[in-house]
């Protein structure tokens, strides 16, 4: 027994307190739990990241798809440079994406990804990326914004993501506070 020495109501009271305790938490821990599942398996699109290219370059190519989009409210614009790019497994690609802030003031931005399909994911790895850091830009500004990525040669060897004719990593940017710097500039005076 959990409460030996209650009975009655506050046995009642102090199991449904500790089940309520026990979900808070997990409700609490459940966002970086769920992250740490994700890039560990690569579950649900997460990418790893490196530092540089591979040491290994196969001869079999996989095409890597670009996919750009909005979150609701955030006026840039913003899309692939390119749609889709081979490249062999294990090289290095460097593809470029294109925002805009068409608005009459700064817009600072940061950007969410997913790689598709899931199972894939894992084996995509960004060696640099503008996601890794909030965006903005001013008025009527434009910025070419690069990814460098490979895919790991051992995607040849997973059962289920070695299938995969083509991976689709896909962005989308949402607005977010402007740094403190830059609200204080674009205050009126």
């Amino acid at each position: 027994m959990i409460f030996p020495n209650l009975q009655g109501p506050k046995r009642t009271l102090a199991q449904t307190l500790g089940v309520v305790f026990v979900m808070g938490s997990l409700a609490w821990a459940s966002v970086p739990l769920y992250d740490f599942f994700c890039r560990v398996t690569g579950y649900g699109g997460t990418t790893n990241t490196a530092d540089a290219g591979s040491d290994l370059i196969l001869d079999k190519t996989i095409k890597v798809r670009f996919d750009g989009s909005l979150a609701e409210n955030m006026p840039w614009s913003f899309k692939p440079m390119e749609r889709e790019m081979e490249i062999r497994i294990g090289e290095t690609g460097l593809a470029f994406y294109e925002a805009h802030n068409p608005t009459d003031r700064p817009v600072a931005g940061s950007a969410s990804y997913n790689v598709a399909p899931f199972d894939a994911g894992n084996y995509f790895v960004k060696i640099d990326c503008f996601c890794f850091e909030e965006q903005v830009l001013q008025p009527g500004e434009t910025a070419i914004m690069p990814v460098s990525f490979y895919v790991d040669p051992e995607i040849v060897n997973d059962r289920d993501a070695k299938y995969a004719p083509r991976i689709t990593l896909s962005y989308t940017f949402y607005e977010i506070d402007l740094p403190q710097e830059q609200a204080a500039l674009a205050l009126p005076e």
